[in-house]
């Protein structure tokens, strides 16, 4: 079967007829299939009516978008942030250390507890004032203030903070609360 020319011509009439010669339509899609794109993809979606904000609509930020601590952080206060390490602690057994039967690492990873050590010199325990978040530790005195993001989530509720006044130091040991620590005990 051999085509000419009028026959392409007639079949091209049949898949796109003649229009108007206007050159705007030139690039628009002809068929149904040709409109689709990666959009068309599943069912249509519907859209969904804008919700107001509840609360205070002078509010600049949402709770969810400022980050935890922030309240803390003042850069006008001149008092100095004192002196501090911060170790990570394990449980580790006689099996862990001299037989090696336990799955523990001396990675942080294998850690249970962030032990913060804050040295305050020329301060009694009666002035410090110590507030734990699930990511943020503020720890303030008259004459130091600590503002420290926390490395991993702990559990601020349950934490335990001891004072020793002859190195005046206060230590502070969180237990970590880490999504997936079930998979590496």
């Amino acid at each position: 079967m051999e085509f000419g020319g009028v026959t392409l011509n007639a079949l091209a009439d049949l898949l796109k007829p003649q229009e108007d010669d206007n050159s705007d339509n030139e690039d628009q899609p002809v068929t149904a299939a040709a409109k689709l794109g990666p959009g068309s993809i599943g069912p249509p979606k519907k859209q969904q009516p804008k919700q107001e904000k509840k609360g205070d609509s002078k509010d600049i930020w949402d709770a969810e978008e400022v980050p935890e601590g922030s309240e803390f952080e003042d850069d006008n206060d001149p008092r100095p942030q004192p002196e501090y390490d911060i170790v990570f602690k394990q449980a580790v057994s006689t099996e862990d250390m001299f037989l090696q039967m336990g799955n523990k690492t001396p990675s942080s990873v294998c850690c249970e507890d962030i032990v913060v050590k804050i040295n305050l010199p020329d301060t009694k325990l009666a002035d410090v004032d110590l507030d734990v978040k699930d990511k943020f530790l503020a720890c303030r005195t008259p004459k130091y203030k600590l503002g420290l993001h926390l490395p991993h989530p702990v559990d601020s509720k349950n934490g335990k903070a001891q004072w020793d006044g002859t190195k005046e130091l206060l230590t502070v040991t969180l237990r970590m609360t880490r999504e997936y620590d079930f998979l590496t005990h």
